[in-house]
């Protein structure tokens, strides 16, 4: 088939942050563009992911900052805390979030079709509808959803999806896992009354930060109230008459919840699309194999976002996207996005950042280590009377200086740590941190002050 003959020059499956990103630079360079999406525009990231769970995070700190505000002069004594205005202003601002995303694929005359696309043939994609187009690339991009463990009545449980439409806070919550998704909605509703309690099956918090970081949150999150059960795992969930539920955990008696949640990780989105009519090669994990440059076994079929199961994060997919749509329809270099030193943070109470290798990582990779920390109490905690400490390591090759991985936990880690990874991705040594003199007072001077 002549490339003149297709219906669109590429035709995107999912409109998540890489697929709006890929669709709208391809369209930019000239391309015709179409792009299906069975849910809504914007993804796991905008719709029911890091956009709103952030929001909630800001809502939680407020409960912990109004405590602290007394000690600082302010009277405080009558906040009270309404979930369902927060939870509708948050589902409201999504809702803008979408119409914005759907403006500009629209603005750049991408076709919008809103329901589920099948590849069905080469170079040919049918919708739910019945429609049949062709298009001379497809690109892939539908993403993951959560992961629901194989337990009796597991079909009673909620995940971070649904965690946004709740009709209010759960008195009681059993949270599954002990990954990102965990820490952070059991920091979320702990902070609006919740009596929390995190279910791991294995005996750690966080595997891929380093573990000063993942000892002290656990420290500060049971000082915070919330419970801990490692190595245990469901035994069954059963509805009780009174709309709660009845929880059986190994080496644990039954005990009745409000609401059960799995965070135990996501898987991608493959199922139903069509794959196998045209043998694109699918992983171990269900995800879809490509090349460093997104391709898969297809020539014509790519594949971006957290489907591949490469680093399952908003802006990686967003990388990936733009590489993809550069290289086939801009005429550039194909460039391979870069997946090593990937900054990243969990938005929990206090949250986490960090950028590079762990210092066991390190140790062995590199050999010879240093090690620099810092441990201190932020200002607004002394003066709040706030008990909760922070900790920023660095770490470096032993033999150039060079610092090969930057870890903190303390308020607004994230935000400090942006800053810090590019200096971590530069290359730049310990001295050069030494050499730079520091903002005073603030948190952020001690990553130019660790000894």
């Amino acid at each position: 088939m002549a490339a003149e003959e297709y219906d669109y020059d590429l035709f995107t499956i999912g409109a998540g942050s890489g697929g709006v990103r890929a669709s709208r630079v391809a369209a930019a360079h000239g391309a015709k563009v179409a792009i299906a999406e069975e849910f809504r525009v914007g993804g796991t990231c905008v719709i029911r992911g890091c956009v709103p769970k952030k929001m909630l995070v800001y809502g939680a700190h407020f409960a912990e900052d109004l405590k602290d505000a007394q000690n600082f002069g302010w009277s405080t004594e009558n906040a009270t805390f309404d979930w369902i205005k927060l939870r509708d202003n948050v589902l409201k601002d999504v809702d803008r979030l979408e119409g914005a995303y759907t403006d500009t694929l629209e603005n750049h005359d991408v076709i919008v079709f809103r329901e589920r696309a099948e590849i069905t043939g080469a170079h040919q994609v049918t919708l739910a509808s019945g429609k049949t187009v062709t298009a001379k690339y497809i690109l892939v991009a539908t993403g993951a959803r959560p992961q629901i463990p194989e337990v009796k009545g597991s079909e009673h449980a909620i995940t971070s999806n649904e965690a946004f439409h709740l009709d209010k806070v759960p008195e009681r919550i059993i949270i599954a896992g002990g990954g990102y998704i965990a820490n952070e909605f059991a920091g979320i509703f702990n902070e609006f009354g919740s009596k929390v309690t995190i279910v791991n099956r294995g005996d750690q918090l966080l595997r891929s930060y380093d573990e000063a970081l993942r000892d002290r949150l656990l420290q500060i999150s049971l000082m915070k109230g919330i419970e801990f059960k490692f190595n245990t795992v469901f035994e069954y969930i059963e509805p009780t008459d009174d709309g709660r539920f009845k929880v059986k955990l190994s080496d644990c008696d039954e005990e009745i919840v409000d609401k059960v949640m799995f965070a135990t990780g996501r898987m991608p989105n493959t199922e139903g699309l069509g794959l196998d009519n045209v043998g694109v090669e699918i992983g171990d994990k269900g995800q879809i194999v490509v090349d460093p440059y997104s391709k898969t076994n297809i020539d014509h079929i790519y594949a971006v976002g957290d489907v591949t199961d490469r680093v399952q994060l908003t802006p990686i997919a967003i990388r990936e996207g733009q590489a993809f749509a550069d290289a086939v329809f801009g005429g550039m270099e194909p460039v391979a996005v870069d997946h090593s030193c990937i900054p990243s943070a969990v938005f929990s109470h206090p949250p986490i950042a960090a950028v590079g290798m762990t210092e066991g990582e390190a140790k062995n990779k590199l050999g010879s280590v240093k090690v620099y920390q810092s441990d201190f109490r932020p200002m607004k905690n002394v003066l709040a009377g706030r008990n909760e400490r922070s900790l920023f390591k660095m770490v470096c090759d032993g033999e150039t200086g060079k610092i090969v991985g930057i870890h903190m936990i303390a308020p607004e880690a994230a935000e400090m740590m942006q800053a810090a990874a590019i200096a971590v991705k530069a290359g730049l040594t310990k001295e050069d941190f030494d050499a730079t003199t520091a903002i005073h007072p603030t948190m952020a001077e001690e990553l130019v002050l660790m000894r």
